[in-house]
């Protein structure tokens, strides 16, 4: 097949084909977390195959991967769009992790210490970095995360597996409705968490993760409306 004359928008020639499908899935992914993407958005095949410069198969790749995470739906006949869970949905997610969670936090307070602390502690770190320098997707995946390790420490396997899914969940819903300010300070810091853990303030830090929830899910926006117009070379333009 004949190289393109022009260089690719985003992948160097040299990078080979994982590498290449991964930078695409985090351009894409970064593009539905920062909002450029809309929920519901289509995501045709041949318009990203374009943009990107590659095949319409490795751009299916990457749509099929992200429908994994949740973050894409593939209709059969219509093809793929960027998700688009349901007000309702989004309440339930959110309001399933307000029970959960807080009542995990008494447990958690005589469990949590040494390397498991530091563990934690980083990942705060890297959040709280991402955050500031306006990786807004990297901040969500990293709330997430931490989220999900903190309540492995209560040494309930079946509670951590419903943690993680609902936080997989809730890391689209964040995404796609949530605003910077869903994983920023106006939510809490996770630092301050770890600090009542840390002092056994159990009680304490349980209604912390209780008011943490909440305000996560009230700063959730599920009225913006869909652009059916979408110029995906203005999205994925190099900067």
């Amino acid at each position: 097949m004949t190289q393109p004359s022009s260089a690719p928008l985003f992948i160097a020639p040299a990078a080979d084909e994982k590498g290449r499908d991964e930078q695409i899935y985090q351009h894409v992914l970064e593009a539905i977390v920062e909002h450029r993407l809309a929920p519901g958005t289509r995501l045709p095949e041949d318009a990203l195959a374009e943009v990107f410069e590659i095949s319409r198969t490795g751009i299916r790749k990457v749509l099929q991967r992200l429908a994994l995470e949740r973050l894409v739906t593939l209709r059969p006949k219509r093809g793929a769009e960027v998700a688009q869970p349901s007000a309702q949905e989004a309440q339930d997610v959110l309001g399933a992790r307000q029970l959960i969670e807080p009542a995990l936090m008494d447990t958690i307070a005589l469990r949590v210490s040494g390397q498991r602390l530091d563990a934690l502690r980083a990942l705060c770190d890297q959040e709280h970095q991402a955050q500031h320098s306006g990786r807004h997707s990297e901040a969500i995946q990293l709330s997430a995360r931490f989220h999900v390790q903190l309540c492995a420490l209560a040494g309930n396997q079946v509670l951590t597996e419903q943690v993680a899914h609902l936080t997989t969940r809730s890391s689209l819903i964040v995404a796609v409705y949530g605003s910077r300010r869903s994983v920023g300070c106006d939510c809490g810091e996770h630092a301050d968490l770890l600090t009542l853990l840390e002092a056994g303030q159990g009680e304490e830090a349980r209604t912390w993760m209780a008011e943490h929830l909440r305000r996560i899910r009230a700063s959730l926006n599920v009225d913006e409306p869909v652009n059916e117009t979408v110029d995906f070379h203005s999205i994925f333009k190099r900067r």
